[in-house]
């Protein structure tokens, strides 16, 4: 392994994000338990570490601690927001309620630190607790109004501390204050490049799979079609792709997939499922049990495929980081399990899962695809979740809730394709609202209009679409489809909601 940082998780929402800005900053990270021993910290040998933010107190009895141990292995570490307290407490210092919260955007003070420039600095802060009391060595980098002590660092031992949130874009100068950590710090070479990685995947791929066939659930999506061509690379004329058309599909999507992929190198094979995910889909209203019956319902289908070929060891999907990372940890919540990590079986029929891309975020998995020669309209395709629409209808799915979400979603898509947006859905709310249709009273679902600008798909904004034009969406769901007499749109960032409703 080469220079790694090491992202210790105590259920900070930013996460991914930190390990992702280190990533770009061409120095290789792992987001790793926060419980992590010691003893396992030297044995992967990080150059530095970053302690992440996270919801408890860490002057509670039972708020999450990281191994006393590793301040003593001379690895440099970095603590943010909770990260920062915790380093603190665990010194010697004194952590407490604040007098007040900072929540947003924020007026710094810094001082003179090998991380930031002296001078007045943007922060994005989100805490109650604060540090009073620094550990013997500390010394007091930065203040905000409302936090006496918002940065602190020994820097002789290579510890920093602060309460900010430096991997937030809010933060005007956070990207710096990273590099200056892994580079002047950590002394990082900057090594980490995604050729190395493609490369070393392929190698190894083809070592473990040897001249036996794998079996890939293909979606059409980013992540599983950069998979595909992965596959092909490393193990060409052995992969066997089985498009599951699970009947959650958008509008004539499954045929779309279909044209895609025939032209390829591989072999597809579609299965129609549709009567059979509907059937397990009845009566079940939690969106986590959706998830959960979708994935188990996936491998059956793919079990069942695998057993018409004869032998096929080896099951290979599109998992994601962020996929892995949000199906939860020791100290990180379940946001939600995804169909192919949080939702699998335990008595699968082969040998072996493979997922080739699960070390890999979403932007770098396009670059993967790039590189692999996919089109554009394949890499850029914005993401859709695995459950597909299930998970897009609040409440109980049917065939025609489906009808109505498929139009309502193709004319969103019409209306706003080109205009530079991430990700834009409509949603079936399970929400009733009375309304009038040609001088009757109506008494029909709400659909809800979802669409996201993103640089790092964890984080999002809601996008500013004219008005005029979601008057024009408004005007055409509900005049084209007449069980909806009502539409709204979601203005909420992520956090605190995440980009799907369910």
């Amino acid at each position: 392994m080469g220079e790694l940082i090491l992202v210790l998780d105590f259920g900070g929402q930013y996460k991914e994000l930190i390990a992702r800005l280190v990533r770009g900053l061409s120095v290789y990270s792992e987001i790793r338990s926060g419980d992590i021993s010691a003893q396992e910290v030297k044995r992967l040998a990080p150059i530095g570490i970053i302690l992440t933010g996270g919801p408890n107190s860490v002057y509670e009895p039972n708020a999450p601690k990281c191994d006393p141990e590793i301040f003593a292995l001379g690895i440099p570490i970095l603590g943010i927001c909770y990260g920062m307290q915790m380093m603190c407490h665990m010194l010697g210092g004194e952590v407490k309620c604040g007098e007040r919260g900072e929540y947003g955007i924020v007026d710094a003070v810094m001082g003179k630190s090998v991380l930031f420039e002296p001078g007045n600095s943007a922060v994005l802060m989100s805490h109650t607790d604060c540090v009073y009391k620094l550990p013997d060595g500390f010394l007091c980098t930065a203040t905000t109004a409302a936090c006496p002590i918002a940065a602190y660092e020994n820097a002789s031992k290579g510890f920093f501390g602060v309460q900010f949130h430096p991997e937030s874009a809010h933060s005007a100068d956070g990207q710096q204050l990273l590099r200056n950590f892994l580079y002047k710090v950590c002394a990082a070479r900057g090594e980490y490049k995604l050729d190395d990685y493609l490369e070393t995947q392929i190698i190894a791929i083809g070592e473990k799979v040897g001249n036996k066939n794998i079996l890939l659930a293909l979606s059409g999506g980013v992540d599983s079609s950069v998979c595909a061509a992965l596959l092909t690379k490393a193990v060409p004329g052995q992969l066997v792709c089985i498009f599951v058309d699970h009947g959650f599909m958008r509008q004539n999507e499954g045929d779309e997939i279909e044209r895609a992929f025939s032209n390829q190198n591989l072999h597809l094979i579609r299965v129609n499922a549709k009567d059979r995910f509907l059937a397990k889909m009845e009566g079940v209203i939690d969106p986590e049990a959706k998830r959960k019956i979708i994935g188990e319902e996936f491998i059956r289908v793919f079990e069942d495929e695998a057993a018409k070929l004869g032998e096929v060891p080896f099951l290979a999907q599109g998992t994601i980081y962020p996929d892995v990372v949000e199906s939860g940890g020791a100290h990180g919540a379940t946001i939600k399990s995804h169909h192919n990590v949080g939702g699998l079986p335990d008595n699968l029929a082969f040998s072996e899962i493979i997922e080739p891309l699960a070390g890999l975020f979403k932007d770098e998995v396009r670059v993967i695809g790039k590189k692999l020669g996919l089109p554009d309209s394949l890499v850029n395709r914005q993401p859709f979740p695995g459950p597909g629409l299930a998970i897009r209808i609040m409440g109980e799915v049917t065939e025609s809730k489906l009808s109505v979400l498929r139009i309502s979603d193709a004319i969103l898509r019409e209306e706003l394709d080109g205009m530079g947006l991430n990700q834009y859905f409509t949603v079936l709310t399970d929400t009733y609202s009375v309304g009038v249709k040609g001088d009757y009273r109506t008494y029909d679902p709400v659909v809800a209009i979802r669409a996201v600008i993103t640089n790092d798909f964890m984080t999002c904004e809601c996008a500013q679409i004219p008005y005029e034009v979601l008057l024009k969406v408004s005007s055409r769901i509900t005049n084209e489809i007449p069980s909806v007499s009502r539409v709204v749109y979601d203005i909420t960032s992520k956090p605190p909601a995440t980009v799907e409703w369910e």
